[in-house]
């Protein structure tokens, strides 16, 4: 899944994935009427809106973009209804050709995280068939556990050829709370950096690993050092947009080449029809505002790559 990773973005020339996190408040008034009026101010009305939300931003940027990035905490907190609605969205972006990047954090040691893989990456067994659930290419895992967390999302990944992205620095203002801790004098993230490195040997695709790192666009410096520490690794970038990253502080995430690295943007894309620079779509027109994020991004980002 690595190796179509990489065939996407070549294609698309967007090293961008669109993050699928909905909020009811991104939510334009006519498609949260609509679906109330079927099912009610329910939490399947809520799960409703939210499939045709998303479904609306699909469908404007799959042609731009190589992936995209549900996150499952804005599902789960409908319960059920929110998971069935997440399960539709995987579905469909697959159908659409892109990649889909299931941002679970999980993260448990043994049986557990076994079922944890099985659930996102791989198959369960029912009887005597081999059936797959969420079904996503790539899913995001907490490495706090140490390796036996990984470890089966690593033999997942031999097994049905997909990948994980392991938090390594993340973007949020308190991570240096623990990531950034010396411990033999080195920040606590280089030395997950180090194991993830470890890790991806056991499953290369054909330049890169299926073991990918997330790292922060909201540190560039981190990234440029753990960039050398994990050459095989591609790294999922979140941060930009909204929390404050930009185009220029992404080049040392990449390899020379352009590879290497995919930026998140979430609620920059998804809700920029409340941006009053994309404030002339207007919310009926939610879809074609987002269309208009990506090419933005994707043009920040291109400039920045050219001007290192």
């Amino acid at each position: 899944m690595i190796n179509r990773l990489v065939d996407r973005i070549r294609e698309t020339g967007a090293p961008i994935v669109v993050g699928l996190d909905p909020m009811l408040s991104y939510i334009p008034e006519q498609v949260l009427a609509k679906a109330f009026s079927e099912y009610g101010e329910t939490l399947e009305g809520a799960a409703q809106a939210i499939w045709e939300f998303n479904k609306g931003i699909i469908d404007n940027t799959c042609d731009l973009i190589p992936a995209v990035k549900p996150q499952i905490a804005m599902y789960e907190q409908f319960g059920v209804e929110g998971l069935k609605a997440f399960e539709k969205t995987v579905k469909y972006c697959k159908e659409k050709g892109l990649v889909v990047i299931g941002d679970v954090k999980r993260g448990d040691i043994g049986s557990t995280s076994a079922a944890y893989a099985a659930a996102h990456l791989g198959k369960v067994t029912v009887g005597t068939n081999r059936i797959a659930a969420f079904d996503e290419d790539f899913a995001t895992v907490n490495p706090y556990l140490g390796s036996d967390g990984v470890k089966p999302f690593v033999k997942v990944c031999q097994e049905e050829k997909k990948g994980i992205f392991v938090l390594v620095k993340t973007s949020n203002p308190s991570s240096g709370e623990f990531q950034d801790r010396l411990i033999d004098g080195r920040p606590l993230y280089e030395h997950v950096g180090e194991k993830v490195a470890q890790w991806g040997e056991e499953c290369m695709g054909d330049s890169y690993s299926y073991v990918g790192a997330v790292v922060g666009a909201t540190y560039p410096e981190m990234g440029k050092i753990l960039r050398k520490i994990m050459p095989k690794a591609y790294i999922l970038v979140p941060g930009y947009g909204a929390q404050g990253g930009k185009g220029a502080d992404l080049i040392h995430f990449f390899d020379e080449d352009g590879l290497g690295a995919i930026v998140n943007s979430s609620r920059g894309i998804i809700a920029a029809w409340q941006q009053e620079k994309y404030g002339k779509y207007g919310p009926e027109h939610f879809g074609e505002a987002s269309r208009a994020a990506v090419l933005d991004m994707r043009e920040d980002i291109a400039e920045a790559l050219e001007n290192r």
